[in-house]
């Protein structure tokens, strides 16, 4: 009996949400506000499955209700896709770059963006053949205060912003490396924009390091860090150069200009 209520609710859910994209496309498919007796028309839906739907979705902002009985498509979603565009661009252009730095230093070569609190990796470079690396999976997360990525976001944030995320998170550190202390976090922070990269010295985890340099788009937003993940002593100084120099090239073929800065 337990499976067969499980199954029915995925059922639900499943028909749930095949109902709020055919609502979703039919609000595409109009340059103007569209009427809920439309909606309802196009869809198949029954006027008050439409109806509730769209409340759902206004509330997620992912529909503008007009005005009484007329909706189209909300900001939610122009986010989401700005979103989604920058990650698929930055990766398409950090592809070749990252395969070159990793034949330079043999080591793992991260692509990661600022996720909330936490990053985010969403590509990678390495080779099986390369001996021992520090390999990340792709669609890992970890804390922004623990990684030399999440430190560069952290270092263009405003120092009250910095402090409220000192409280959401409480700093909560991983191992004895761990930066727990936000006067010693806002340090570190300084460094950073001092140096214009950032590093993780065991921080995240005892016997790896690692080096990060930012990547801006073409707006001079930044986007997404790029990492070098090694054991801790095969992290060599003369990479940082490299990884600079990377990142910038990543930077530019997004259409970043120096003058920008």
């Amino acid at each position: 009996m337990k499976k067969e209520a499980a199954g029915e609710t995925e059922s639900i859910s499943i028909q749930v949400i095949e109902r709020m994209v055919s609502l979703l496309d039919a609000l595409a498919a109009y340059p103007d506000p569209v009427s809920l007796k439309e909606l309802s028309a196009v869809t198949r839906l029954h006027p008050s499955t439409a109806h509730r739907i769209l409340n759902d979705l206004v509330v997620k902002r992912f529909v503008d209700r007009v005005e009484p009985g007329t909706y189209r498509l909300g900001m939610r979603l122009l986010e989401l896709g700005n979103v989604v565009k920058s990650r698929l661009s930055v990766r398409e252009a950090a592809l070749d770059f990252m395969r070159a730095l990793h034949r330079k230093t043999h080591q793992t070569i991260n692509l990661s963006v600022r996720q909330s609190d936490e990053i985010v990796y969403i590509d990678r470079s390495f080779s099986e053949r390369s001996g021992m690396q520090v390999v990340r999976a792709i669609g890992g997360r970890a804390p922004l205060h623990l990684t030399s990525t999440g430190k560069l976001f952290l270092s263009i944030d405003d120092p009250k912003a910095v402090r409220a995320y000192a409280m959401r998170t409480g700093l909560a550190g991983h191992n004895k490396n761990s930066i727990t202390d936000l006067t010693k976090l806002e340090r570190e922070l300084s460094m950073v924009r001092t140096l214009g990269y950032a590093r993780d010295n065991e921080e995240l985890e005892l016997g790896v390091r690692c080096m990060a340099a930012g990547i801006r788009d073409d707006s001079g937003k930044l986007v997404a860090g790029l990492s070098i993940s090694a054991p801790a002593d095969r992290l060599q100084e003369e990479w940082v150069e490299d990884l600079v120099s990377t990142a910038h090239q990543i930077s530019t073929a997004l259409g970043f200009d120096d003058r920008q800065a």
